[in-house]
C-alpha cells in the first residue's frame, strides 16, 4: 500500500500546470438595429493560421464576455448568434496583454438583403437543427491520433478508460460512419481504429426510432449517436492495425484489424490470438463470443413484455463467455462487409464471426443461508476446464420500391459445440461449526446449440402525411441437445459423526427444443399535425419441448435403466392473441403517449410420460404513459410508466426434478402464472454545451404482482429443495444523479455522482415467507485534466455501503463497505516515448462472517517510443498486475442468503508488443456529370 500512495503522489505531482505569459480580451455583444446587448452569443478564438479554436465561451447576461490564457499569437475573434450575421474580426495577443474590443454590433440577417457584409468562416461548433456539429480539424491532436483521441477533445464529450463514451450526459450507443453501422454495435471498434485525420465533421444527436424515421412522427424514442463524416478524399483506401506481443509466464496477445472502403462500400477483417483476458472486439459487441441475458431474454418494446428463450443447459450453466474467471485462450475472428447501390434504394449488411475459447480455473464460495430457526454455512471449491467452438453470421437486406414502400429481411444464425468439466467439493456447517454434510461431485457435459433467427417487414408509406401501414413476421428457432455423467458421493453427519450416505452416478442425456412464430400489423393514422394514433394487432405462437433422461447403472455396468424420478418429456406451448390503441402528442417542446395493448394467451401443456394435458387461460395487459417536456436542445424532462408481463420458462415449469446437484433439488412447478411488472421512471437532463457543464438524475420503482419467486425447503441435513412459485411484495426502487462541470483555471473536469438502489424481495424459506430488504448507496467523484503533448490525467473514486436484513433474522444484518479508487495518468515524453499508467485499488471492509483481508491494489504501465516517419510503428513493454495482488472477487446479500466468492484470475505478467497502425486514402471519386 505504500508504494501505490507513493505513486499516486508522484503522479499528482506531475499534473501542476507549466503556465505562460498569456493574454486576456473582453467586450460587449449587441444587436445594432435595436441596441440591446445579445446574452448567450457564441464567442470563439481562431488561430489565423488554420482556423483551430483557441477558446470559446458564451456572452453573459448582460452581453459582456471575457476570455483568459490566451498564449501570444495572430486570431480571429468570430461571434454568433440565431437570426444574426456572424461576425469576425481578426486581432494580436502579446504576453500578458489585455485586448478589449469594446461594443461588438451584429446585424440582422434580414437587414443585409443582397449584400455581403460579413465573411463568414466555417465554425468549429454549430447547432444544425437537433444536432451538435464539431468541425473535426479545429480541434488539435497529435499525428496518427485516432478518433477516440479526437473525442476526448471536444467540448462535452467524455471518453473513459473502457473506450465507453458520454455525450451531452448520456453514454452513446451508437457510433456511425457516414450515417451506416459499421461491424454492428461496437463503437469502440471505429473509435479506436480509424484515424482522426480522415473525419471531416462529428455529428451528435438523438437517433430517431426506425418507426419514427418511417412515419416521420416523432414518437420520442432516442438513441445517443455520434455520426463520422468522413473526408472526401478518404473514402477510397484502407486502414487498420497489427498487434505482436509476447510476455513471461507464456502470455501472448496477437490481433490484425484491417477496414477497406471504396465509396460506399466497406468491408472489415479482424482476427486475435490471446490468452491475455481479450476475447472479443470490446465492451458493447452485443453479439461477442458470449452469451449475455440479451441471448436469453429478449425485451418486446411494442407489448411490453419479454420473450424467454428456453435452450438452457441444465447440465452446466457456463454460457461460453470469459467473465474474468479463471485463465483463458481464444482464437477469435470475423469479417463485416456493406454496400449501397442502386441510389441507395438497395443496402446489404453483414457478419460472421467465429471463436475458440478454453477456460480453466478454481474458485471458492462461502455462504451463509438463513432459516427460520438458526443458520448453517456452506463452503464449496471448484475447479473447472471449459471449451467452446462458436460459429455466428447476421446479415440484412433492405430494398425500397419507391419513397413509399419498402422490404428488410434481416436474419442470424450460429452453432456451438462445448465441453465442460467440473470437480465440486463442499461442506455445510450449523451454526456452533458442528459437520452437517459434505460432498464430493464430479459434472462432465457436450453440447451442441443452434439458432436461426428471422425477421421480415414491409412498409408502406400512405398518400396523407403520417398514415403508414406495416406487417412484422419475426421466426426463432433454437435446439440444444445436452448429454454428460453426474457423478457424486454426499456424507451426512449428526452431532459430527456420519449417519447416513448417498451415491449418485447418472449418465444424463437431454434435448430442448424451442420454436417462436411472431406477426404483427400496424397502422398510424394522424389526427392533426401534431397528434396521431396507432393501432396494432398480431399473434404469437412459443412451441417449446424439454426431453431430459437420466440413467442409472444396470448390472451389466452401462448406462440404461432409466430414472423416473429425474426423468421427463414436456411440451409447453403458448398462444397469444394481441391488439392495442395509443395516443401521441407531439409538439415544439411536449412529448405525450398513452395506451395499451390487450393480449389473451393460451397455454397448453403435456407430460408425454405421465399421458396427462392441461389448458390454461390468461388475460394480459401492456399498459403504457409517457411524457416530456424539452426545455430546450440540451435540457428535458421525461416521465414514463408501463406495465411488462413476463412468461415462465419451460425449466421453471416442467413437473420434474433436476439432481445436478443432488444437495440442491429443483422441481418445476405446471401451475406458475406469468408474472406482472408496475414500472415508473423519472428522469431529467441539462447541457450547456460551451460551458460543458451538465447535471442528470433519475428515479425508478418497480412493484410486481405474481413474482416469480422460490419455495426453499432445508432438511436437518442441509439438503435443499427448490421450486418456482408466484408471490407478491417484491419491489425495487432506484435513483441516480450526476453533475459533470469544467473548472477553467486549472482545466480541470469534475463529475460527482451517487446512486441508491433499494430492494424487497420475497420468498418462502420452510414454510415460512421470508421478506429480505436490502440496499446499495454510492457517492463518486472525478477529476480530468490534461495538456496537449505533455500529459493526461483522470482520477475517479467511489464509495458503496451495502445493507441487508432479512424478515426471518432481522437480528442479524449485514453490512459494510466498499471503496474503489481508479487513477490513470499518460505522459508524453521527449523523442517520441510515451509513459501510461493506471491502477484500481479495492478496499473491502471485514465482516464478522467474511473477516479475511481482500484489499488489493491492481498496477499496470507501460512505456513505449513511437517509431518511424508519422509515428505508425509503436514499441511497447508492460507490465500488467505489477504489485501481483489481483484476485477474483464478488460479494452479494440477497434474498436469504450472503455470499462471498474469489476465483483464480490473470496476474502479473511483463510483455513486449509492436503495434503497427497503417492507413492508406484514395482520392476523392469524380462529381457526376
Amino acid at each position: 500500500m505504500r508504494k501505490s500512495t507513493i505513486l499516486l503522489h508522484l503522479i499528482l505531482c506531475t499534473c501542476g500546470a507549466v503556465s505562460a505569459q498569456q493574454g486576456t480580451i473582453k467586450g460587449v455583444i449587441r444587436d445594432t438595429s435595436e441596441q440591446k446587448e445579445l446574452p448567450n452569443a457564441v464567442i470563439a478564438v481562431l488561430r489565423q493560421s488554420d482556423s483551430i479554436m483557441q477558446a470559446f465561451t458564451r456572452s453573459q447576461p448582460g452581453g459582456a464576455f471575457i476570455i483568459k490564457n490566451i498564449p501570444p499569437g495572430q486570431y480571429l475573434l468570430m461571434v454568433t448568434y440565431p437570426k444574426f450575421a456572424d461576425y469576425i474580426e481578426p486581432f494580436s495577443i502579446k504576453s500578458d496583454s489585455l485586448f478589449s474590443f469594446g461594443p461588438i454590433s451584429l446585424i440582422r440577417k434580414s437587414e443585409l438583403l443582397k449584400e455581403v457584409i460579413v465573411t463568414q468562416k466555417a465554425s468549429a461548433i454549430r447547432m444544425k437543427g437537433d444536432t451538435l456539429e464539431f468541425k473535426a480539424d479545429s480541434f488539435k491532436v497529435k499525428e496518427g491520433a485516432t478518433v477516440e483521441e479526437l473525442l476526448k477533445k471536444l467540448p462535452g464529450i467524455q471518453v473513459n478508460s473502457k473506450g465507453e463514451i458520454t455525450a451531452q450526459g448520456e453514454k452513446v450507443q451508437k457510433v456511425l460512419v457516414d450515417g451506416e453501422e459499421f461491424f454492428g454495435d461496437d463503437p469502440t471498434l471505429v473509435t479506436q481504429n480509424l484515424r482522426a485525420d480522415m473525419v471531416d465533421r462529428v455529428q451528435v444527436f438523438d437517433k430517431k426510432s426506425d418507426q419514427a424515421a418511417f412515419t416521420g412522427i416523432d414518437d420520442g424514442q432516442k438513441t445517443k449517436t455520434i455520426n463520422l463524416k468522413l473526408k472526401d478524399d478518404k473514402k477510397n483506401g484502407y486502414f487498420g492495425k497489427v498487434t505482436a506481443g509476447g510476455g513471461t509466464n507464456g502470455y501472448f496477445d496477437d490481433e490484425l484489424m484491417v477496414n477497406m472502403f471504396k465509396k460506399k462500400e466497406k468491408l472489415a477483417l479482424y482476427g486475435i490470438l490471446s490468452n491475455t483476458g481479450k476475447t472479443g472486439l470490446n465492451w458493447t459487441d452485443r453479439n461477442t463470443y458470449g452469451q449475455n441475458i440479451a441471448d436469453i431474454a429478449e425485451y418486446d418494446e411494442d407489448n411490453g413484455y419479454f420473450h424467454i428463450d428456453g435452450n438452457f443447459d441444465e447440465l452446466d450453466n457456463w454460457n461460453g463467455s470469459y467473465q474474468g474467471q479463471g485463465y483463458p485462450t481464444v482464437k477469435t475472428g470475423g469479417v463485416h462487409y456493406n454496400n449501397k447501390w442502386n441510389d441507395d434504394r438497395q443496402t446489404i449488411n453483414g457478419n460472421y464471426k467465429f471463436m475458440q475459447l478454453s477456460v480453466n480455473g478454481e474458485n471458492t464460495t462461502n455462504t451463509e443461508n438463513i432459516l427460520p430457526d438458526t443458520l448453517y454455512y456452506n463452503n464449496q471449491h471448484q475447479t473447472f476446464n471449459n471449451q467452446i467452438f462458436r460459429n455466428r453470421a447476421d446479415g440484412n437486406y433492405e430494398i425500397k420500391f419507391d419513397s413509399t414502400s419498402s422490404i428488410k429481411i434481416t436474419a442470424d444464425a450460429g452453432k456451438d459445440h462445448k465441453i465442460t468439466s467440473n470437480h465440486f467439493t463442499s461442506q455445510a456447517l450449523a451454526a456452533d461449526s458442528a459437520l452437517i454434510n459434505s460432498s464430493t461431485r464430479d459434472v462432465s457435459t457436450t453440447a451442441d446449440i443452434q439458432t436461426l433467427n428471422s425477421n421480415i417487414i414491409w412498409r408502406k408509406r400512405l398518400p396523407k402525411k403520417g398514415r403508414t401501414l406495416s406487417i412484422n413476421f419475426n421466426e426463432k428457432y433454437q435446439s440444444s441437445t445436452a448429454s454428460g455423467y453426474l457423478y457424486s458421493e454426499n456424507n451426512f453427519y449428526t452431532k459430527d459423526t456420519l449417519s447416513q450416505q448417498q451415491l449418485t452416478d447418472q449418465y444424463k442425456d437431454n434435448h430442448s427444443q424451442d420454436i417462436q412464430l411472431d406477426s404483427k400489423l400496424t397502422y398510424t393514422e394522424p389526427l392533426s399535425g401534431s397528434s396521431f394514433i396507432a393501432a396494432n394487432y398480431g399473434f404469437a405462437l412459443v412451441n417449446s419441448s424439454s426431453d431430459r433422461s437420466s440413467f442409472n447403472k444396470s448390472a451389466s455396468g452401462k448406462y440404461t435403466e432409466l430414472d423416473p424420478l429425474y426423468s421427463n418429456d414436456y411440451r409447453f406451448n403458448v398462444f397469444t392473441h394481441r391488439g392495442g390503441l395509443s395516443y401521441s402528442l407531439v409538439k415544439k417542446q411536449l412529448r405525450f403517449s398513452a395506451g395499451s395493448n390487450i393480449g389473451l394467451t393460451n397455454f397448453e401443456q403435456k407430460d408425454v410420460h405421465a399421458d396427462t394435458s392441461s389448458t390454461r387461460h390468461f388475460v394480459n395487459w401492456y399498459p403504457q404513459a409517457s411524457l416530456s417536456w424539452t426545455f430546450n436542445p440540451q435540457s428535458r424532462l421525461s416521465l414514463r410508466y408501463d406495465g411488462s408481463t413476463t412468461q415462465p420458462t419451460i425449466q421453471q415449469i416442467q413437473p420434474t426434478s433436476t439432481n445436478e446437484d443432488p444437495l440442491n433439488i429443483i422441481i418445476g412447478n405446471p401451475a406458475l402464472k406469468p408474472q406482472f411488472a408496475n414500472n415508473l421512471s423519472l428522469n431529467f437532463n441539462d447541457y450547456k454545451i460551451l460551458s460543458q457543464r451538465y447535471i442528470y438524475g433519475g428515479l425508478r420503482y418497480t412493484a410486481t404482482q405474481n413474482f416469480i419467486g422460490t419455495r426453499d425447503n432445508v432438511d436437518s441435513t442441509g439438503k435443499r429443495v427448490s421450486q418456482s412459485v408466484n408471490l407478491n411484495g417484491s419491489n425495487n426502487f432506484s435513483g441516480y444523479a450526476g453533475y459533470y462541470f469544467k473548472w477553467d483555471k486549472p482545466g480541470l473536469g469534475i463529475s460527482i455522482n451517487g446512486n441508491v438502489s433499494r430492494q424487497r424481495f420475497v420468498n418462502i424459506v420452510n414454510d415460512v415467507l421470508n421478506a429480505t430488504n436490502s440496499g446499495n448507496y454510492a457517492l463518486g467523484i472525478e477529476l480530468n485534466k490534461s495538456k496537449e503533448k505533455k500529459y493526461e490525467f483522470d482520477i475517479s473514486g467511489n464509495a458503496i455501503y451495502t445493507r441487508s436484513v432479512s424478515s426471518l433474522y432481522s437480528n442479524n444484518t449485514t453490512s459494510y463497505w466498499t471503496y474503489n479508487i481508479q487513477p490513470n495518468a499518460a505522459l508524453y515524453l521527449p523523442w517520441k516515448f510515451e509513459l501510461h499508467t493506471d491502477a484500481e485499488i479495492n478496499l473491502r471492509q471485514k465482516t464478522v462472517l467474511f473477516p479475511t483481508s481482500n484489499n488489493t491494489v491492481r498496477w499496470n504501465a507501460w512505456v513505449g517510443k513511437k517509431l518511424l516517419k508519422k509515428d505508425p510503428l509503436l514499441l511497447k513493454v508492460m507490465v500488467n498486475d505489477l504489485l501481483n495482488q489481483n484476485i477474483g472477487f464478488n460479494r452479494t446479500a440477497t434474498s436469504n442468503y450472503i455470499t462471498q466468492n474469489t476465483y483464480s484470475t490473470i496476474q502479473r505478467y511483463f510483455m513486449v508488443s509492436l503495434v503497427w497502425s497503417f492507413t492508406k486514402a484514395g482520392t476523392a471519386a469524380p462529381p457526376q456529370q
